[in-house]
């Protein structure tokens, strides 16, 4: 099941690339997949549907290699820029496929709600883990404190801005490294007028 799965994301990650968003047919996808259409219906309503599982995947992998490598630097803002230098090479090393992620993710349709609301609460513990200086949030760990409300706004905030300076890049508005630099200014600029401890 697993395996069929990982097909499935790893042909439509490979035909978004290939070709954008207007690429990603369901009929295409289960086709090089090797899986029936009513297969594929049964565990992905839509394109987007499918495009933001694929992101979520690939959001589980990061957080694996965070654990390993954590951001570096001897600050907050230094390890943020760090991760957000990370993640924006990751995300956008395939264009085609980033693109179509971005108006997956933008689509408002239902079903994708449930990967976006994942996606958002892997971001949201990676970003915390950067700003603490750790690979890993552990919600196991009775030694770990749990996110302050500061932390997890500013985290939020700061997915956000990416997302949105994502969109820009998207458009050619802005490059990967002014990516960077907008979501990591917005940071320092936000954390010397919060408490993340608070």
């Amino acid at each position: 099941m697993r395996d069929r799965r990982d097909k499935i994301l790893d042909v439509a990650i490979a035909l978004a690339e290939e070709g954008g968003f207007e690429n990603v047919r369901q009929r295409d996808v289960a086709a090089h997949a090797g899986v029936a259409l009513g297969t594929l219906y049964k565990s992905f309503r839509s394109k987007e549907d499918i495009l933001c599982a694929a992101l979520e995947r690939e959001t589980e992998t990061l957080e694996r290699r965070m654990e390993l490598n954590p951001a570096t630097g001897d600050t907050a803002i230094e390890r943020l820029r760090s991760f957000f230098k990370v993640v924006t090479r990751g995300f956008c090393k395939k264009p085609k496929y980033a693109r179509a992620v971005l108006r997956a993710m933008a689509s408002g349709e239902p079903e994708v709600a449930r990967n976006v609301a994942a996606y958002q609460g892997r971001m949201t513990g990676l970003i915390i883990a950067a700003m603490r200086g750790i690979g890993r949030l552990s919600y196991t760990d009775a030694t770990a404190s749990p996110p302050s409300k500061n932390e997890s706004t500013l985290a939020f905030l700061l997915q956000q801005l990416w997302f949105a300076s994502l969109v820009g890049w998207s458009a050619g508005l802005v490059s990967q490294t002014e990516v960077v630099e907008q979501t990591t200014n917005a940071a320092d600029i936000m954390m010397r007028g919060l408490d993340t401890t608070s």
